[in-house]
């Protein structure tokens, strides 16, 4: 299979592309040199979409392609750099996707929970109507983002839009920032810890990819998270027991608003997020329950 993956660098796309090694593949990366130096130089990568005229060469394209949501204070600038790091490529690939002549069969395109809004403890699956006209950013973000995704859908290709959690992995993301106060034993809940925390081991967050790129009936969005989501108090907990440390210490959600700003919703706010359109296309998880994840990840 030829496959076009952009965001191959960050942390799903690093995990991924080990599981494409039988495929043929090709990288777009601002800095194809680094590219090759953490994939490996069996792939080709490019700095551009621009020598594309089309992707009628591609069976399939995975887009992970986005700026790190939660590494910067949402300043109006990096509003716009969250925005156009997702809606730009994808709309580039949409574009060469509808003009290519034999087109990829698939089209699998990032997305997060944060399309869902803070819906507390109510529980969602991929049928809940999101509402229009949102005011929330992150919604706004991925709203836009599947709406560009979903205009490459045709006869002949199907599009895939993957609604990830907080993706549970040691080598980075949310996990490795939340890792330091437990390890000097002043980790805790965030806020009241009663939001819903959606989370998916990296490992699953893979084999949830492969899967749909494997599965050609599947086609739409697809809630990325595990089957039994949990309060943000109770991953503390969780988190503490792993590591061997006290359970102890509340962050008040005033201290994060003054830290954090407006990206400090992505911590306060929650979603009780299920899988279970993925499920039903038969999917089975390896890390269903937090403590199986965060002993996997963090274990000795």
């Amino acid at each position: 299979m030829k496959i076009l993956v952009t965001g191959a660098t960050g942390l799903i796309g690093k995990a991924l592309l080990p599981h494409l090694n039988h495929d043929e593949i090709t990288v777009i990366s601002r800095d194809p040199a680094r590219a090759y130096q953490l994939l490996g130089h069996h792939i080709n990568a490019l700095d551009s979409l621009e020598s594309l005229p089309n992707l009628d060469q591609f069976d399939a394209v995975i887009n992970l392609a986005g700026e790190p949501i939660m590494d910067k204070r949402w300043s109006e600038q990096q509003k716009h750099i969250i925005e156009d790091s997702r809606w730009n490529i994808t709309q580039q690939l949409v574009d060469k996707i509808k003009a290519s002549d034999t087109p990829p069969q698939t089209f699998i395109s990032g997305s997060a929970v944060g399309i869902y809004g803070n819906q507390h403890d109510k529980t969602i699956d991929e049928s809940f109507t999101i509402e229009p006209n949102n005011t929330d950013f992150s919604q706004q973000v991925c709203s836009r983002w599947e709406q560009i995704a979903l205009e490459a859908q045709s006869d002949q290709t199907r599009v895939c839009l993957l609604r990830t959690g907080i993706v549970i992995a040691k080598q980075g993301g949310a996990l490795a920032k939340m890792l330091l106060p437990y390890q000097f034993g002043v980790g805790g809940p965030i806020g009241d810890g009663q939001q819903y925390f959606p989370w998916i081991q990296l490992q699953d967050m893979v084999r949830g990819i492969l899967f749909l790129l494997n599965n050609s009936d599947t086609q739409g969005p697809y809630n990325m998270t595990a089957p039994n989501p949990i309060t943000n108090r109770a991953f503390s907990a969780a988190l503490a027991s792993t590591l061997h440390r006290p359970h102890l210490l509340f962050t008040p959600a005033w201290v994060l608003k003054c830290a954090l700003g407006e990206s400090s919703q992505l911590l306060l706010d929650g979603q009780r997020a299920l899988p279970n359109k993925l499920q039903a296309a038969g999917f089975n998880f390896t890390f269903p329950c937090i403590e199986q994840a965060l002993n996997q990840t963090l274990g000795d």
